[in-house]
Order: structure tokens, then sequence, then C-alpha cells
């Protein structure tokens, strides 16, 4: 079972709606102390007093950075390295930009927010995370990265169509970064593991087409998941006693299962993480 979360410090990435949000509120009933990340700081710390309102736990903070910047992630990263202690890191946020949407560094918009933001925010962590261990990175992928392959050649998605192939490559990115970060931190206290949320009605599809969006509203209120279920999965990896030194895992519905064969190739992750480096500017 989920466990209490009294005096530990969490941060939730795209905390402000959906699951993130969920996430957030699930943590502070448990009594964490959570930092709740958002693009808008204004709707970040609307979402601060609604928390603190709804859970009776004063200790949130609202911080805000644009994870279609870079320069944004690394400012964050800066000010929660500060903090006194940091025990769980979620990187749950995300996007579905439309093809050809591009980053403030004129990267693939899925693929920068989705992938190279919270790469860059947790090597900006490690330490403070290392230091504070015990401590865990939950990071939020998806069953639709058994839909993709990754193409080093074509890591902007130039050459893909649609909304849905860039989303699918960026969720296996999400993988291939767990399976390569949980290689190197075997040793250090901190653990990683990957999720899939399950299918969850939450504004991912914003940009969307609309008669896609429509349907998806229509279908959603039948099958899809509530941002509190799909939280469910994100919560336990936080917080369950029984997984303490758990590591490398990829879960559904509190389970551990396979991901694809592209998600565990070790020459692929290493090959990513190579990559993630140049491109975040941390190889220099």
């Amino acid at each position: 079972m989920s466990g209490s979360m009294n005096g530990r410090v969490c941060v939730v990435t795209g905390a402000t709606h959906g699951i993130g949000l969920a996430t957030a509120r699930a943590l502070a009933a448990r009594g964490a102390r959570v930092l709740v990340h958002g693009r808008d700081l204004a709707r970040a710390e609307a979402v601060v007093v609604r928390l603190r309102r709804e859970t009776g736990n004063t200790e949130l903070t609202a911080v805000q950075a644009d994870f279609a910047r870079l320069a944004d992630v690394r400012r964050l990263g800066a000010e929660l390295a500060a903090l006194p202690r940091l025990d769980v890191l979620i990187n749950n946020a995300a996007t579905m930009a439309a093809r050809g949407a591009l980053s403030a560094e004129h990267y693939d918009l899925t693929f920068a927010v989705n992938h190279l933001a919270p790469f860059l925010l947790t090597q900006l962590l490690l330490a403070k995370l290392t230091a504070c261990a015990p401590a865990r990175v939950i990071i939020v992928a998806s069953e639709a990265h058994r839909r993709a392959r990754l193409d080093f050649d074509d890591l902007m998605n130039d050459r893909v169509t649609g909304h849905w192939s860039a989303y699918n490559r960026s969720k296996l990115a999400n993988l291939l970064f767990a399976r390569a970060l949980a290689r190197r931190l075997s040793r250090s206290g901190v653990t990683v593991n990957a999720l899939h949320p399950g299918v969850v009605s939450t504004q991912l599809f914003r940009d969307l087409p609309l008669p896609v969006r429509v349907a998806l509203g229509t279908i959603g209120r039948l099958v899809l998941l509530s941002p509190r279920q799909g939280a469910d999965t994100s919560v336990y990896l936080a917080s369950a006693p029984e997984l303490a030194g758990a590591s490398g895992g990829y879960y559904r519905r509190r389970r551990p299962l396979s991901p694809s064969a592209a998600a565990q190739s070790d020459a692929d992750a290493e090959r990513l993480w190579q990559e993630s480096l140049q491109l975040t500017g941390l190889a220099a």
C-alpha cells in the first residue's frame, strides 16, 4: 500500500491540471511537502491555494518553468537544487504538439517538452537527490511507446506525420532514459521507475484537430480514466514502502510489466543519452 509521505519533499512537473494535479493532491494528502510545477506561475499558485484548502497541508509551493525553453529548465533546476532536501522527482509534464511546432531552441516541441526538458531537469537534480538518498525518480511514460521506433537521423520528427508518431517516440525516449538512468544510479540509493498511467481524460489532447478532440471527448466520457485514477501508479511508485530499492521497472496499475523490445535496447538508451547531452548543452 502507498505509505505516509510526512517530511518528504516532492517535485511534480506539469502539476496544474490532469494527472499531475491529481498526483500533487494525493502526495499532499499523505503529508508531503509538494512543489507544484507549472508553465504559468499564476495557475500554479492558484493550484497551491486550492490544494492547501482541500488537503489541509500548508507545505505546498508553486514553481514555474516553460519546458519549451531549456533556459527555463536550467533556472528551475538551479532553484530546486538549492532546496534543503529533495526526496522524489516526478517527471509528469507532457504535450502532444502539432507537427512543425518548435521549442525555443528550434527543436521539435513534443520531443523537447516530453524528453529533453525532463532529461535536463533530472540531470541538474541528481546531486541533490543522491545527497538525500534514499530518493526516487519517477517518469510518466505510456504504452504508446510500443508503436514507436527511434530514428536517430530524425530525432526532431521532420519525416513523421501527424501528432501521434512524435508523441509515441517521445514516450519511447522516456523509457530509454529511465533505463540508462537506473543503470547509472544503481549504487547511489536513488531509484528510477517509469509507468503507464492509463488512457486518461486530460488536456494532453488539446492541440489535436477539432474533430478528433470532439470524438475523444464523446468517447472519453465512457472509457477514459479520471486524472485521479491516472495518478494512482505515480503516487504508488513515490510512496510505497515495499518499493524501497526497486529500480529500473516499468509499471501499469501498480504492477510491473515488460516494455517493448525497443525500450529495452541498451545501445539505443546509451545513444539517446549521449545525443540528449549534446542537445541540452550538458556535454560541454
